[in-house]
């Protein structure tokens, strides 16, 4: 893709300014929008070759993160803040590809947890290989830009109830 000549968003904001009032707001959300389109395009482009999405991708890496390598579904559905529905496709497909497996909890036979297999830690391995070679879609930023981004983010998920100190 061709870059244009101009910042979009910059012209919008100046229209913004002239026709509706303070652009600020609109700018900044304009801006995390498409920054969020292409930090998806690479993450996208990079997982493609290990057949992952960006959601199987994070439960894989929620999966080994844990401390048995298993966690009960309504757990993963709390952690990837994602709808039961959601998380039972993501394991449906990590495990039709060999990557997960589900096995009944040893104490509560209400729950079922899901296990990551030898093949979803590989693929884990690699596919984190080709997100790290890319930083994660991220560019034109510092080590502590990126951590001042972050923390202004949090702000937002904090003030927005996504998650409490």
């Amino acid at each position: 893709m061709t870059p244009l000549p101009f910042d979009p968003i910059a012209r919008a904001a100046e229209l913004w300014d002239d026709r509706v009032g303070s652009s600020t707001s609109m700018a900044a959300v304009t801006s995390v929008m498409r920054v969020q389109q292409i930090i998806q395009s690479a993450v996208d482009a990079a997982l493609k070759p290990h057949g992952l999405t960006f959601a199987r991708y994070e439960a894989l890496v929620l999966l080994y993160f844990s401390r048995k390598g298993a966690l009960p579904m309504r757990v993963m559905g709390e952690r990837l803040q994602l709808h039961p529905t959601s998380v039972t496709n993501i394991v449906d497909r990590l495990e039709s590809d060999g990557l997960v497996r589900r096995t009944p909890h040893p104490t509560d036979r209400r729950t079922t947890l899901v296990e990551i297999t030898d093949a979803g830690l590989k693929r884990r391995e690699d596919a984190t290989a080709a997100v790290v070679e890319v930083n994660l879609g991220l560019k034109g930023l510092t080590d502590r830009q990126t951590e001042q981004l972050t923390e202004l983010l949090a702000k937002v998920r904090r003030a927005s109830g996504d998650f409490e100190d």
